[in-house]
C-alpha cells in the first residue's frame, strides 16, 4: 500500500501533494515540507497509509473520537 502526502486545510479540503513506496521516504518528503511551514500557515502537512488515493482522503476526513485519558 502507498503512502500519501497531503495538505490539509482548516475546512478539510485537502491536496495531494505526492504518493510513495516507502514509508522513510514519505516520511521523509513529511518532515522538510513541515519545516518549511511559514509560522503563519492556517494548514498542516499530513502522512496516510491506505490502499488508494479515495480511502486515504475519507480517512483524514473521518471525525475521530478522542483518546480516553485512562482510568481515574
Amino acid at each position: 500500500m502507498p503512502y500519501f502526502v497531503y495538505t490539509v486545510f482548516p475546512n478539510k479540503k485537502l491536496e495531494l501533494l505526492d504518493e510513495f513506496a516507502k514509508y522513510r521516504d514519505a516520511r521523509d518528503d513529511v518532515r522538510t515540507r513541515r519545516k518549511e511551514l511559514p509560522a503563519d500557515a492556517d494548514y498542516t502537512v499530513r502522512l496516510v497509509h491506505a490502499k488508494h488515493q479515495t480511502e486515504a482522503e475519507r480517512l483524514l476526513t473521518t471525525e475521530r473520537e478522542p483518546r480516553p485519558m485512562g482510568e481515574e
